[in-house]
């Protein structure tokens, strides 16, 4: 028979090596959490890091990056201009507006933004095709274009003297989801962006923008339409647009600002078309469709560009 004494010191003695054993483990436990923690912040900073590229430092005139897109296949320059106070140790974010064939366009529109006070602070990203040349507007037929258009295809490919199957077209669809999963996610990893986005283009870009307005569900919710070729094959585009606003009388759309444009002087069947199609939406009302079309007189298809880019401006982002 065990001492009390005795016994109780062993008791004493094994409590206190558990608890000593109970101490370690946590401290260990304690200790691996703690190195964990700090893996995870030192990842989540490099990441918040990585989301906010300074724009100081930039060459203006040269493309602030180069993205080879999978989906379509082509390698697209972005030209980005940023607001004044733009900054990357706030936490402003700020709307984006995607600005089409911008080799040829995003000159007038940073030029305009960059001397108006009238403009709210917002990112302009310039989206052209890398190649230079013919080359880029056999590339600008493809992906510009909703449907698969042959009668286009044959007469562009004749007006140019360029061999039939040259011109491809009705690419729109791999281009919008090229902006959705490339493009934009690109634009929003690295720079202060809201989910406010618009869209802007001319001519074949007018198009395209178009078919954007009628087919994105709200990914973008401005929309700058200028000049936009609905005369391709008679209208392949306008007839199933026009049938789908036929079909809704109410249209479950976020709120949405949208200017269309075009030059008095243009193709008459451009300015038809473009007047069709303006009229038609203004006619069906759509409560979340904030929607203003003009016709500028003595404009002409390459005439009108710096004016209808300045009428997408002080449209869709004029300070209230």
């Amino acid at each position: 028979m065990l001492n009390h004494t005795t016994g109780q010191i062993k008791y004493h003695w094994l409590l206190c090596l558990f608890l000593n054993l109970v101490q370690i483990k946590m401290k260990f436990i304690t200790s691996k959490k703690l190195l964990i923690f700090n893996c995870l912040f030192l990842i989540f900073q490099n990441v918040s890091l990585a989301q906010k590229l300074d724009p100081k430092g930039r060459n203006s005139y040269k493309s602030d990056h180069i993205i080879k897109s999978e989906i379509t296949d082509k390698e697209y320059l972005i030209h980005m201009s940023f607001p004044k106070h733009y900054n990357i140790k706030d936490s402003i974010t700020y709307p984006v507006l995607y600005v089409l064939d911008g080799k040829s366009t995003f000159g007038y529109f940073e030029s305009k933004y960059i001397d108006s006070e009238k403009i709210e602070d917002v990112i302009l990203v310039g989206i052209s095709h890398k190649v230079m040349g013919i080359q880029s507007n056999i590339n600008r037929f493809i992906d510009y274009t909703p449907y698969r258009d042959t009668i286009t295809e044959k007469r562009i490919a004749k007006k140019f003297g360029f061999k039939y199957g040259t011109i491809k077209t009705g690419g729109a669809n791999k281009f919008l989801e090229c902006l959705k999963k490339e493009i934009v996610p690109f634009i929003d990893k690295n720079y202060k962006t809201n989910s406010e986005r618009g869209i802007s283009g001319h001519s074949l870009g007018g198009l395209f923008t178009a078919y954007c307005f009628v087919n994105s569900d709200n990914y973008f919710t401005k929309f700058g339409i200028n000049s936009p070729s609905f005369q391709l094959n008679e209208g392949i585009f306008l007839k199933p647009a026009i049938s789908k606003f036929s079909d809704s009388q109410n249209w479950d759309i976020n709120p949405t600002k949208v200017f269309i444009s075009t030059g008095e002087n243009e193709s008459p069947m451009m300015v038809s078309n473009m007047i069709k199609f303006s009229m038609f939406l203004q006619k069906r009302n759509y409560d979340n469709v904030d929607m203003n079309w003009r016709i500028y007189r003595n404009e002409t298809h390459s005439s009108v560009i710096p004016i209808c880019l300045n009428g997408t401006l002080t449209t869709l982002y004029e300070k209230k």
